[in-house]
């Protein structure tokens, strides 16, 4: 996956989840969650991306 377009995917997962946090009404508490679970699975995304990790074969993210 050429650089670009993981820079691309990036950028939009970081807007996207900017216009849920300030657009949709929600307890903090739950906004922390979904915050909190966005960026592990933008990690694991990242890792799995760039050959880092390669295990856990249960959880496809493609």
């Amino acid at each position: 996956m050429p650089l670009l377009h993981i820079v691309l995917i990036l950028i939009v997962v970081g807007v996207l989840l900017w216009l849920i946090n300030n657009y949709i009404p929600m307890a903090s508490s739950i906004k922390t969650i979904l915050n909190v679970v966005v960026v592990i699975a933008v990690i694991i995304w990242l890792l799995r991306v760039f050959g880092v990790w390669g295990g856990v074969a249960s959880f496809p993210l493609h």
